[in-house]
């Protein structure tokens, strides 16, 4: 009877030097964000820039990082990103986990399902929005810390 003759164990691939470290989900890439937001080509990015940091300043919790191919935010669970796609204003997503209360608050748009959007238009419309979305953040980081 014939055997087969047996197959060679494949040659083990050297592993690379470095490895890339990969960020936890619960790490803060702020430096990425930097990054990203340097290279980004958008009309509205001063715009960007100024809701980015309302939102970092509403709590000490909120960490941000590049989700969804846009500068994202997040404390144990996502709370938001933007949607870079249109140009003529800034649109930011707000998504409520089931742990946290869905707010009524006039600049919030939308019906979906646990998200809501928020639009700013200009410079003027990112202050007149301020401490609304400082409070609705601020409430969704009270909120996660609460369940």
């Amino acid at each position: 009877m014939a055997t087969r003759p047996k197959k060679k164990s494949p040659t083990p691939k050297a592993k690379p030097a470095t490895k890339a470290v990969r960020a936890s989900k619960d790490e803060n890439q702020k430096e990425a964000v930097d990054a990203f937001l340097a290279q980004l080509d958008h009309p509205m990015k001063a715009e960007i820039e100024a809701v980015r940091a309302i939102i970092l300043r509403a709590s000490p919790n909120v960490r941000e990082r590049i989700k969804w191919n846009a500068p994202s935010f997040f404390f144990r669970e996502d709370i938001g990103a933007f949607h870079l796609r249109s140009r003529t204003f800034v649109h930011l997503i707000l998504v409520f986990p089931e742990a946290v209360t869905m707010v009524d608050d006039p600049i919030l748009e939308g019906d979906h399902v646990r998200r809501r959007e928020v639009k700013f238009r200009d410079m003027a419309d990112v202050g007149a929005k301020k401490r609304s979305l400082q409070r609705i953040i601020a409430a969704w980081v009270a909120d996660m810390e609460a369940s």
